[in-house]
């Protein structure tokens, strides 16, 4: 199976987020259990979530490199919708188990100590490197167009944050001298975790409903239909994404006198148009009806009447 630049892009960050992230969680998580900062050791197994979530990239970039087949004629690029919604769910599994595991120690009557000063360092070094992956991965994730790569890199952003709320929590902790907000911190920090999480959700809940982020897209193909000499009326217009793809389903009507080859040659400039509009255009479906030709019980569709 040949693995193409896009692809390539997608693995070689995903290898690069996954040695980050496990050198980050295993220094935050062993630093916060010798400093006593739960804090410290909740954004340490935020870190470790990290590492399954680049493994999920790394792998899915692998599936989506495979050509369509009788099986999956369209391709398997919507393999990078299906990782974002399972890195949702990772997500928020890590921010539940610390959520409990903070509560617990809120209720836990064992007196704490103050975290050591160096849980303090261990942060500052987690926020910088957490802020240069966020960055790669997102700038990756655009250039190739993978709400997968971009999502989990959305996730280290937020991670910048949570780290703050950390480092805030310590500081907070040595001047008050209460150990008890550094376990409201660790809390805050797994409430913001779910939050996120439930957000990429929902953000990939349309694509898996086939349905587009804006809408301006659908004026863009009636535009560039009406441009075409011949071509009028476009309606029943769907648009839905294949990963970083579009695929369009539309009518047109044409003369109905004309012969059969100018109607279709006129449904080809109309996808021409399209295609200049409208980058990452997977497929056009162009189906032609006869001028005036009505069918009420059509399908929904976009059409002029109704954007």
């Amino acid at each position: 199976m040949a693995i193409g630049p896009r692809e390539r892009k997608i693995i070689n960050a995903s290898l690069i987020a996954i040695i980050g992230n496990a050198i980050l969680s295993i220094l935050k998580i062993t630093v916060g259990l010798i400093s006593g900062s739960l804090a410290v050791v909740a954004d340490g197994i935020d870190s470790a979530s990290d590492i399954i979530t680049s493994f999920i990239t790394y792998y899915t970039a692998h599936i989506i490199a495979r050509p369509p087949d009788k099986k999956y004629p369209y391709g398997y690029a919507r393999a990078d919708t299906l990782a974002t919604k399972i890195l949702a769910f990772i997500i928020f599994f890590a921010g539940a188990q610390l959520a409990i595991s903070s509560v617990n120690r809120l209720i836990d009557p064992v007196e704490a100590r103050i975290p050591d000063v160096i849980a303090v360092y261990v942060v500052i070094l987690s926020m910088v490197v957490k802020y240069a992956l966020a960055y790669y991965l997102r700038k990756t994730g655009k250039s190739v167009n993978s709400a997968m790569l971009i999502a989990n890199g959305t996730n280290m952003l937020n991670d910048v944050v949570i780290s703050f709320s950390v480092l805030l929590g310590l500081v907070l902790t040595f001047i008050f001298k209460l150990p008890v907000i550094d376990k409201i911190t660790a809390l805050v920090v797994s409430i913001y975790i779910m939050y996120v999480a439930f957000r990429i959700f929902v953000q990939t809940t349309r694509e898996m409903l086939d349905g587009v982020e804006d809408e301006a897209i659908y004026r863009k193909i009636i535009d560039s239909a009406n441009s075409v000499d011949g071509a009028f009326n476009p309606h029943r217009i769907r648009v839905r994404k294949l990963s970083h793809f579009i695929i369009i389903a539309m009518d047109i009507e044409v003369d109905g006198k004309q012969p059969l080859d100018d109607a279709h040659k006129i449904a080809v400039h109309v996808e021409e148009k399209i295609k200049l509009a409208i980058p990452n255009v997977y497929d056009i479906l162009v189906h032609v009806e006869p001028r005036g030709n009505l069918e009420p019980d059509e399908a929904f569709g976009v059409s002029e009447k109704n954007i």
